[in-house]
């Protein structure tokens, strides 16, 4: 690896990769759970939210950051004899390559098959996640393969909890007019609000949202938007779930809104040899 643009190091007691790109922009990668658990653009601050009461352990998975989810999403499936969320996000991934170009850095982490996943999902698969980062703009690539000689379907998701001032004055452009599942209330329903405020907890799922995001926190313009990761998560535990996570602090659903891309409401089926990538990117506009 280029010494400049990758250096190791270690985050919650496990071993890490710094990416830097030319213009000072960096990132931080976990290879646990091949977990990105902090965001830097060039003459800005951190953009992501990690949990001051974080635990990064052997089949524990990080409160905060951007999870991997794969290969079944929360416990909707499709294999809901899986651990919760799958179990890309508890495992260690390998570095695979790095490479560096005159405006960004990028770094790919690969997990395979192994004889500990297959006792749990008895599937061969390869992921890569590639994280590249330049200036502004945090880019997040989610490759599946299946190498095995099986079919089978999957949902996954890059699971983002984004950093915010206060909850309450966050707002999240994008979302008018889509089909969203409510976890809490139950029942499906349209956005009618062309500008969604929060001020607790929720989660819900909005299908087939193709065009940008905008979050505003204050002067703070943040657009996300993702590729064949049609479906958009909105969770944040609010103060009485909050209070009842032993890795968030009491207050900590303040400073935090996920805003997720994934393939959730409509899996993919991979035969074998067949692939997917999705991804999900994030440009800072104004600070």
């Amino acid at each position: 690896m280029n010494e400049l643009a990758f250096s190791q190091t270690e985050v919650l007691g496990q071993p890490a990769i710094v990416v830097r790109a030319p213009d000072g922009a960096q990132a931080t990668v976990l290879l646990h759970g091949g977990h990105v658990v902090s965001w830097v653009p060039a003459g800005a601050e951190e953009q992501l939210y990690l949990s001051p009461a974080a635990v990064a352990a052997p089949g524990m998975a990080v409160r905060g950051g951007v999870p991997v989810i794969f290969p079944q999403f929360e416990l909707r499936g499709p294999d809901t004899s899986l651990p919760r969320h799958g179990l890309a996000r508890t495992r260690t991934w390998a570095h695979d390559t790095s490479r560096i170009g005159r405006d960004h850095a990028q770094l790919t982490l690969a997990l395979s098959d192994s004889e500990e996943t297959r006792a749990l999902w008895p599937h061969g698969f390869r992921l890569e996640l590639t994280v590249s980062v330049e200036a502004n703009r945090l880019d997040l690539e989610l490759h599946a393969e299946n190498t095995g000689d099986t079919t089978w379907p999957f949902a996954a998701a890059l699971h983002t909890y984004l950093a915010v001032s206060e909850l309450p004055q966050v707002r999240l452009q994008g979302l008018e007019g889509h089909r969203f599942i409510d976890r809490l209330l139950g029942g499906e329903t349209l956005e009618d609000h062309p500008e969604k405020r929060f001020h607790g907890e929720i989660d819900r799922i909005y299908a087939n949202v193709r065009g940008d995001l905008l979050l505003r926190d204050g002067p703070r313009r943040l657009r996300i938007d993702a590729q064949d990761m049609p479906d958009t998560v909105l969770w944040n535990p609010g103060p009485e779930a909050c209070a009842k996570l032993a890795d968030m602090p009491a207050d900590g659903w303040r400073h935090m809104l996920c805003v997720e891309g994934g393939r959730i409401l409509e899996p993919i089926t991979l035969a074998p040899g067949e692939d997917w990538t999705g991804r999900q990117s994030f440009t800072l506009e104004a600070m």
